[in-house]
């Protein structure tokens, strides 16, 4: 399963590198590929990587969040109101994951994930969740655990919420733990082809905001 180029997906707007769209402020809209480990801020007390390891682009910030031990697509901006249209649930902006998970689900665990799921701070949203073969991903350093015979699986899984740990929650509680998590992307803007700590400037769909 090799991941598009990353951009737009769809046929909304084309990116044109060097070239992002001008909307409010600056108008700088970045879409980042967050390497394992990486806080999804950019200061930390405490020493770890953080986004200013890789971003050297002044007031932008990340619209929404992306757990420290998950990878993929973080989108930064400063224009006004992405934050908000990203982060905030009555939007339903789909979120689309890789996730592998540890053993085999069965049609009734991809039903309740596609039916929503009982979580702690309530149900989940209905989720789009598959089985697929093994995607053409990056190794991840350090690489997953996994445990001696017993097997694991990928999914697709695409929700259109943002609640803490979300997507993990969902898969254990469906009996099937997460062990590693990507995010390839956020709802019109993909990964691609962008290396873990590459980033690239995207444009703003029209009427997005």
């Amino acid at each position: 399963m090799p991941l598009d180029y990353p951009g737009i997906t769809g046929n909304i707007i084309k990116m044109k590198q060097g070239r992002p769209l001008k909307k409010r402020g600056t108008g700088r809209l970045i879409i980042f590929n967050k390497p394992f480990n990486v806080l999804c801020q950019f200061t930390d007390t405490a020493g770890r990587r953080t986004l200013a390891d890789y971003i050297p682009i002044p007031g932008v910030y990340a619209a929404g969040r992306l757990d420290y031990d998950s990878e993929g697509v973080v989108i930064l901006t400063d224009i006004d109101g992405v934050q908000r249209r990203i982060a905030e649930p009555r939007y339903k902006l789909p979120k689309k994951y890789l996730v592998q998970v540890e053993g085999i689900p069965d049609e009734e665990a991809l039903k309740r994930l596609r039916n929503g799921v009982a979580l702690n701070d309530g149900p989940s949203l209905p989720a789009v969740a598959e089985i697929i073969g093994p995607p053409e991903v990056w190794p991840r350093t350090p690489p997953i655990r996994v445990r001696k015979n017993i097997p694991d699986t990928w999914l697709s899984l695409t929700i259109t919420e943002g609640r803490n740990r979300q997507v993990r929650r969902m898969t254990a509680a469906v009996g099937f733990p997460a062990l590693r998590l990507i995010r390839i992307s956020v709802g019109p803007w993909s990964l691609g082809r962008l290396k873990p700590g590459e980033w690239t400037d995207a444009p703003l769909p029209e009427g997005f905001v």
